[in-house]
């Protein structure tokens, strides 16, 4: 099915841009409602399954807290990296290699990030002093492991002597 135009196939935003400040909230039985409202008011095309798996996994993953989903790893405080994270999610969304389903699903990503990058979150990351470098970990006790930043490192070093 060709799918021209689902793209702005209107999913009623008050009711998405409501459910991603729920499952931001963490209040997952309102949010569960919300879902639903969402899921009856849309058409049954392969773009809408798409978008309402991605909000579905959405609540999922901010529910379970797993470490490992993106959702979690996500600093809802941090507007430049939602921004870069919707670009991205719009050039797949644009993509015409993938399929209504992608679409769709990358189309709720973006949602997403265009939401958050417009609520007042505080940053789950401590601000950065001024001159303040990160630390990075290396384990000691394997002398024969080198990493990057400690190459870089000796280099610099190398040039001041």
């Amino acid at each position: 099915m060709d799918c021209t135009g689902c793209e702005t196939m209107p999913i009623a935003q008050a009711l998405v841009t409501r459910y991603f400040q729920l499952i931001v909230a963490r209040q997952f039985t309102e949010a569960e409602r919300e879902l639903e409202r969402v899921k009856q008011k849309m058409q049954k095309t392969e773009w809408n399954r798409g978008y309402f798996r991605a909000l579905y996994g959405m609540y999922l993953s901010r529910k379970s807290a797993d470490d490992y989903a993106f959702f979690s790893k996500l600093d809802l405080g941090d507007k430049v990296a939602l921004n870069n994270y919707r670009k991205e999610f719009l050039l797949h969304m644009g993509n015409g290699l993938h399929g209504d389903f992608d679409r769709g699903y990358f189309s709720a990503w973006a949602d997403c990030m265009r939401i958050l990058s417009r609520m007042d979150i505080p940053s789950s990351q401590p601000p950065k002093e001024s001159g303040e470098e990160e630390k990075i970990e290396t384990l000691r006790s394997d002398k024969s492991q080198a990493t990057i930043a400690n190459f870089l490192k000796e280099g610099d070093n190398n040039k001041k002597e």
